[in-house]
C-alpha cells in the first residue's frame, strides 16, 4: 500500500471527542488491537481509520505506533480538547499545532530541560504543508459553527465566533487545572498556546515513522481553577461538533 491510497488516521483521546465522527463512517469494519478499537471505513469519500487512544502520553504513543506499524496511514490527525494558555485563546477556539513539546520532560542535568533524551530536540514540528492545508480547511469549517451548534448553546459557554490559532502545543501527564499551574507554564513557555495530555507523544512517534501529522485542539477551558466546570458537557455538546467540522474540513470535503 502506498501513502497515496492509504487511509487517513484520525485519533482522539476520549469517547466524547469522537461522538460526532463515528456516525459519519460508512462501510465500517472494526479491528481490535491492544484493547483499542480501530474503525476502518469511509468518511465523506476518504478512507479513514478512526481510533480512541485513551488519555495520557503512553496511551497515545502506543496507539500511534500501532497505527504506523499495522495500518500505514498517509497522515495522522489528532484531535480533541485542550486548555488554553496563550493570550486571546478562548473557550471554543481551535488551536492548530505547529510544534509540540512535553512540558513534563526533564532529564536535566544530563540533557536540557524539555529535550527528549537522545533525540537532540524538545520541539517536534508537524508537517508544515499538511498544517497549511488544514489551517485553510479549518477556517472554512468554522464558518458553520453558529448553524451547527446553535448561538444559544454557544452563548451558554461564553462562546461567540470561534477563532483559529496556530503555534506551540504542550503536553504532559497531568490535567492542568489551577491558575498557579497555568501561570507557571506560561512563564516557562511563553509561546505555548494550549496544554493537553497526548500531542507531543504522538508527534515523537510520528517523527520516528516519518508520518505526516496534524494536531488540532478545541479549547474547553483556560487550564485554571474553573477547568473542571462542565468539562464533559462542553466536550459532548460543543467540542465534538467543532471537532467534526474541523476534521471533515481538513479531509477536504464540505461539512454537512
Amino acid at each position: 500500500m502506498t501513502r497515496h491510497d492509504a487511509p487517513v488516521a484520525i485519533v482522539a483521546a476520549m469517547r466524547e471527542e469522537m461522538r460526532a465522527l463515528l456516525p459519519l463512517l460508512s462501510d465500517v469494519r472494526t479491528i481490535v488491537r491492544a484493547g483499542r478499537e480501530f474503525h476502518l471505513g469511509r468518511l465523506h469519500g476518504r478512507r479513514v481509520v478512526l481510533v480512541r487512544c485513551g488519555i495520557g502520553k503512553v496511551a497515545a504513543a502506543t496507539t500511534a505506533a500501532l497505527l504506523g506499524a499495522e495500518f500505514a496511514p498517509s497522515m495522522l490527525i489528532l484531535t480533541g480538547v485542550a486548555g488554553g494558555l496563550g493570550d486571546g485563546v478562548r473557550v471554543g477556539d481551535v488551536v492548530l499545532a505547529r510544534a509540540l513539546l512535553q512540558h513534563d520532560m526533564d532529564a536535566s542535568p544530563l540533557f536540557p530541560r524539555y529535550e527528549v533524551p537522545l533525540t537532540g530536540r524538545a520541539r517536534f514540528a508537524v508537517d508544515a504543508a499538511l498544517a497549511d492545508r488544514v489551517a485553510i480547511a479549518i477556517e472554512a469549517g468554522l464558518q458553520g459553527v453558529q448553524r451547527e451548534v446553535g448561538s444559544a448553546q454557544l452563548a451558554a459557554f461564553g462562546i461567540g465566533q470561534p477563532r483559529l490559532h496556530q503555534g506551540l502545543v504542550v503536553s504532559g501527564d497531568r490535567f492542568v487545572a489551577t491558575a498557579a499551574e497555568s501561570a507557571a507554564l506560561r512563564a516557562a513557555l511563553p509561546d505555548a498556546l494550549a496544554v493537553e495530555m497526548e500531542g507531543a507523544a504522538v508527534a515523537q512517534v510520528c517523527a520516528d515513522f516519518e508520518l505526516p501529522l496534524a494536531v488540532l485542539r478545541v479549547i474547553s477551558d483556560r487550564a485554571d481553577d474553573s477547568a473542571h466546570v462542565d468539562f464533559l458537557r462542553f466536550t459532548d455538546e460543543v467540542a465534538s461538533v467543532l471537532t467534526r467540522l474541523a476534521v471533515v474540513a481538513a479531509l477536504g470535503e464540505p461539512a454537512r
